[in-house]
């Protein structure tokens, strides 16, 4: 179980809605059980809630699956982030074929056609790199504070942009590049100030940044065109991503998780896949909720609830440098969004 960023030109109307959609996939960063595979273009849902109802239902859904996978790991003591993460993949492959059959909410699906060559070309690849984003930021857990893991993802537009520039997407600009600086002077301050500061856990949450910045510009250059909002796109994703978990298990994590599940409790693990089948639901909706600045604000919003939250609820620590740096940054998504991408 579900972020925003610029990227090559497209119509106005077009390049709001991708806004928006991507503003979802940065708030869910990557990072989590299961963030939402955003793709190119997206579908507002047929059925619509207002952004009052809905944009509250995903601050809770995306807050608790970040603390659950965190309580799972540290608390419970399940250290088998590869093991989550196909288990979360599985469940919401199975999930989404169920509210194809059942509701309407799947009914973008109809409108694409996966032809074995795209599925290759496209699918597959960014197939792999959602798996290498959602393993290794699962696993950053294991070494890294709920608060600055957060932080971290912050740097997730800053390598979208980088990304873009590198291979020519996107003409580089003074706005942007200062809005670069402010991200990654935020981040800079947050990781100085980190008391519990991990060197593993650092390059693994790096890299899961640069894994889901690299499927996010794959997706826009790749599946440009496609109409697939979070829950069509997880829909052929999920099982892809599940296959690829599966034949990595046995190198990673072998039986070990299999045998710990009982520990655990079953239906801890299915409440869990639960929450993050419903937040990638809940992004359906938030799509068509508000525009791209309601959404960047309720994003920011979460993120300061979570990383209190995750002070309160684990006893993080955070200093007043980490708290500075991060406001840094969160100021400089803000900027991005509102004007970043114009």
């Amino acid at each position: 179980m579900s972020n925003e960023k610029s990227y090559p030109p497209a119509p106005a109307d077009a390049e709001e809605k991708r806004g928006q959609m991507l503003e979802v996939e940065l708030k869910e960063g990557q990072t989590d059980a299961l963030p939402s595979p955003v793709s190119a273009q997206t579908q507002r849902p047929k059925l619509k809630l207002s952004a009052a109802a809905i944009i509250p239902i995903w601050i809770v859904l995306s807050s608790s699956v970040i603390i659950y996978n965190n309580y799972l790991y540290n608390t419970l003591n399940f250290k088998y982030p590869v093991f989550l993460v196909t288990w979360h993949l599985t469940f919401a492959a199975i999930g989404t074929r169920v509210l194809q059959r059942t509701t309407p909410l799947l009914d973008g699906a109809k409108d694409v056609h996966i032809s074995k060559e795209l599925f290759m070309r496209s699918i597959l690849p960014i197939g792999l790199l959602f798996s290498a984003s959602l393993i290794l930021s699962n696993t950053a857990y294991l070494y890294l504070s709920v608060a600055y893991i957060q932080m971290l993802k912050a740097f997730v537009p800053v390598a979208i942009l980088l990304i873009s520039w590198t291979f020519r997407l996107q003409e580089p600009s003074k706005r942007l590049a200062v809005i670069i600086l402010m991200i990654s002077c935020g981040v800079a301050l947050a990781s100085k100030g980190e008391l519990k500061f991990d060197l593993v856990g650092f390059v693994v949450q790096a890299l899961a940044v640069v894994f889901e910045a690299s499927r996010l510009v794959m997706i826009q250059i790749l599946l440009h065109g496609l109409k697939m909002d979070p829950l069509v796109s997880l829909h052929y994703y999920a099982p892809v991503c599940a296959l690829i978990n599966l034949l990595v298990i046995p190198f990673t994590e072998g039986l070990a998780p299999f045998m710990e599940i009982m520990r655990v409790g079953p239906w801890i693990l299915i409440s869990n896949a639960c929450v993050a089948f419903l937040l990638n639901i809940a992004a359906v909706f938030l799509v068509g909720a508000g525009s791209g600045l309601i959404l960047t604000l309720a994003g920011v919003f979460k993120d300061i609830l979570l990383v209190s939250g995750s002070v309160l609820i684990f006893g993080s620590p955070i200093t007043p440098l980490q708290v500075f740096g991060y406001s840094i940054a969160l100021g400089g998504l803000v900027l991005y969004k509102t004007a970043g991408s114009k």
